[in-house]
């Protein structure tokens, strides 16, 4: 089995270790080098194969995202980071995926399955429902499985959940929401208030004010403002 060639860059060790760790459980994962700036990676990736680059935003000197954006033949990335607000900065350099820190074991492997399945080659014919993204929520006694392009978005309730179904179904379960929002790829899902998350690819419409999902009206809470609204001009 060949293995898939992985380049660390983080400026705090404690976050390489973890990622180190990570990728010392799943077989088909090498770390070739790991290197704490930009400009060190910059030659890493200009000198030997990276075939898949975990890469911190905010480091001295130069960014994440400004090395990503230097480089002509960018190897395939994975953004990990504490700041949400990049994300859709990172969906724009298609990135494979955007991790929060702290990066838990599950959510990585989310992130190295998103790249593999990118990387094989596969007949449209065989790709169904079941090999698409999808998460597993407790309502009651059943575990629900929801592809996660299902949902139209969110609603906290407490220390409860409701994730609203494009076919209309309903789910509640007992989750705080930045628990899930945190589990959820942040360049497709959106924060725009205190107790809405919305899947991005279901916005219909927009004001200042709130966001149209499917037939539904959602708030732009003050806090959540100014990053909605970097995002929404994205649309324009």
């Amino acid at each position: 089995m060949t293995k898939i060639k992985c380049l660390l860059v983080d400026d705090e060790p404690l976050a390489q270790e973890l990622l180190k760790n990570h990728i010392s459980k799943i077989d088909r994962l090498e770390v070739i080098a790991t290197c704490s700036t930009a400009m060190k990676a910059f030659e890493i990736i200009s000198t030997q194969k990276v075939d898949l680059l975990f890469l911190d935003i905010k480091m001295p000197s130069m960014t994440g995202l400004q090395l990503l954006k230097t480089l002509r033949h960018p190897p395939k990335t994975i953004f990990t980071t504490a700041y949400r607000e990049y994300a859709f900065e990172s969906y724009e350099l298609e990135a494979v995926d955007y991790l929060l820190k702290p990066i838990t074991f599950e959510r990585f492997v989310k992130a190295v399955d998103r790249f593999i399945r990118k990387e094989a080659t596969v007949l449209p014919s065989a790709t169904t429902a079941a090999e698409k993204e999808y998460i597993l929520l407790k309502s009651g006694t059943k575990f629900h499985k929801i592809l996660l392009d299902h949902i139209v978005y969110v609603e906290s309730l407490k220390d409860y959940v409701k994730v609203y179904l494009e076919d209309g179904k309903k789910v509640l379960s007992k989750y705080k929401i930045g628990s899930l929002e945190a589990e959820l790829p942040a360049t497709t899902f959106l924060r725009v208030h205190r107790s809405y998350l919305i899947n991005t690819q279901k916005i219909t419409a927009f004001t200042l004010h709130d966001i149209e999902v499917g037939a539904v009206e959602i708030p732009i809470g003050a806090s959540y403002k100014e990053r909605a609204m970097a995002f929404l001009d994205r649309l324009k």
